[in-house]
């Protein structure tokens, strides 16, 4: 069994329950053990850093100084953690200047980082630690009537090309294929959402939704799925104000790819929250 120290973040204990439920079910399934931080702390998502860099990188860098302790590869299956866990100890190992700042936060509470942590995306370790093919003789529900659009989002392969390419990435895509499902050709995959900028200029928010899904459901895709928090949740919740502001139709489930990996291992649908879906999977995974 392969052992990770896990680390979170916020979204998956609140509106992303779901991404967390079938995460840890599917990833449990295939003997991959998620010991969760103890005492971690909000990371401060990208917002953080565009208010204050240097505070930002000492909030991280504490969880970082966690998964240390635990002799453990660290992994969140949130992009926005990912990338700053990403740039914390990018930067704590390039700039002398801010890795002594943060020594010293770290030290008056009795804590250190030395390091040595190897931070993963949940996509990365899966598709990395465990074979393809292995997760493929695994299924026993083939994903059959998934026509998926893979949105990977801007976070988790840029600027920080880990494990995938930058604009074109495919682990995601292979994954899927292998769960059985019908992957299209979605240019898109890694166009932004917005993040959190519909929450202050919402037009704009919508409008680059819009154009996500519109693509998706030209493509024929009658489901998108990805890997991130925020991607989900803006993704689904502006379909009622998308089709009222473009006079689109558009009403394609929004699921992450923890929800479908356990769905093809034969993990009960109960279990992977799709019960919390605003926008209903109900007719593909009576199809499936």
């Amino acid at each position: 069994m392969k052992e990770y120290a896990y680390y979170p973040g916020c979204s998956v204990k609140g509106t992303a329950k779901h991404y967390e439920e079938s995460l840890l079910t599917a990833f449990d399934v295939l003997g991959l053990n998620l010991t969760e931080l103890e005492d971690w702390n909000c990371c401060g998502a990208t917002l953080a850093l565009a208010v204050n860099e240097l505070k930002s990188f000492t909030m991280v860098s504490r969880n970082l100084a966690l998964a240390e302790k635990t002799g453990l590869d660290i992994v969140t299956p949130c992009s926005a953690c990912y990338l700053v866990l990403l740039k914390t100890q990018d930067y704590i190992r390039r700039y002398p200047d801010i890795k002594a700042k943060i020594d010293r936060a770290l030290k008056s509470v009795g804590m250190e980082y030395r390091g040595t942590v190897r931070v993963k995306h949940t996509l990365e370790a899966l598709v990395n630690d465990v074979k393809l093919e292995e997760v493929k003789n695994r299924v026993t529900r083939p994903l059959k009537g998934f026509k998926v659009a893979p949105y990977y989002g801007c976070q988790i392969v840029r600027p920080y090309k880990e494990f995938d390419h930058p604009f074109y990435p495919d682990s995601m895509d292979r994954l899927l294929k292998a769960l059985g499902a019908e992957v299209v050709d979605y240019p898109l995959k890694t166009d932004c959402c917005g993040a959190a900028i519909a929450g202050t200029m919402e037009e704009v928010g919508v409008r680059l939704n819009y154009v996500l899904l519109k693509e998706a459901q030209k493509r024929g895709a009658n489901c998108v799925v990805t890997v991130c928090p925020l991607c989900q949740l803006n993704l689904e919740q502006y379909q009622g104000k998308i089709n009222k502001r473009f006079n689109s139709d558009i009403s394609l489930p929004i699921l992450y790819f923890t929800q479908l990996l356990g769905l093809a291992l034969g993990v009960p649908e109960e279990r992977l929250g799709f019960n919390r879906a605003m926008v209903s999977a109900d007719s593909l995974l009576e199809a499936a």
